[in-house]
Parts: C-alpha cells; structure tokens; sequence
C-alpha cells in the first residue's frame, strides 16, 4: 500500500512539474507595418511601422529588395502578430519569401514570414496601387 501511495504521489508531483510555464516561454505581439513598393524588374521596398510588446510600443523601420518581374508602385498596410519572441529585439532581422501577386487599385494581402532568430509574423492588410510581381524578396526588419 506505501508502494501504491508513493507512486501516485511521485506521478502528481512529475504532472505538476511538467505543467508549470517554462521560462525560456516565448512571447508574442502584435505589429503594423506600412510599407512602400516600387520597381521594374528590380524592386525596392521601406515603411516604417510599430511593435506591442508586453504593453509598450516600439518603433519599427522596413526595407528590403525584390528581384524577378516586378513592375509598378504600391502602398501596403499590414496588421498581425508576431509569435516566437523572447525580447523586442527578436524582431529585428531579415525576412524572405518568393511569391506573386497583382494590384490594380485595392487589394488584401496576407503573408506568413519568419526571420532568422524565429520570429513569426502572420500579417494580412490592404494593398493599394499598381503593382504585378512573381519574384523574390527580402525584407529586413529593424528596432529604431
């Protein structure tokens, strides 16, 4: 009977350990980003926007290259968040994709990007301009 007791008691005290939040937890906050695009075959891209993070607010630039068949200009407000983070500063940093789009006046826009350190945006917005592309991209993203 000691054996039985002894074993429930460890097997509680191995379930309560395991249910407590860890400290290498990471965080998450919310983002917006206004971003500016222009290009013809090669394109570039900045905008400025903002980071909430644990009830602050941290200033963001954004700037970055396109490369493929890009052509025309465009204005891009994106919304979301940002998953994986420890610190602010974990969403500084490059972000790539490939993909393809067109923009004849306005548009939605929805992408999922995820920079070296693991951070994850999960953005989607509204586009407005003229802009046709299938190309290659990066976009760095840093803490002002």
């Amino acid at each position: 009977m000691k054996i039985l007791w002894a074993m429930r008691t460890l097997l509680i005290a191995i379930i309560a350990f395991v249910s407590l939040p860890s400290a290498s937890y990471a965080d998450s906050g919310t983002v917006r980003l206004t971003i500016y695009k222009a290009g013809w075959i090669i394109g570039g891209s900045g905008g400025s926007g903002t980071l909430n993070f644990h009830g602050r607010r941290y200033a963001l630039s954004v700037g970055g290259l396109d490369y493929g068949l890009v052509f025309g200009g465009s204005k891009t407000v994106l919304r979301g968040r940002v998953r994986n983070i420890d610190r602010p500063s974990d969403i500084a940093g490059v972000y790539g994709a490939a993909g393809a789009g067109l923009a004849v006046g306005h548009g939605a826009r929805a992408i999922v990007l995820t920079n070296q350190k693991g951070a994850v945006l999960e953005l989607t917005g509204r586009q407005v301009g003229l802009l046709v592309n299938a190309d290659l991209s990066g976009l760095a993203i840093t803490l002002d």
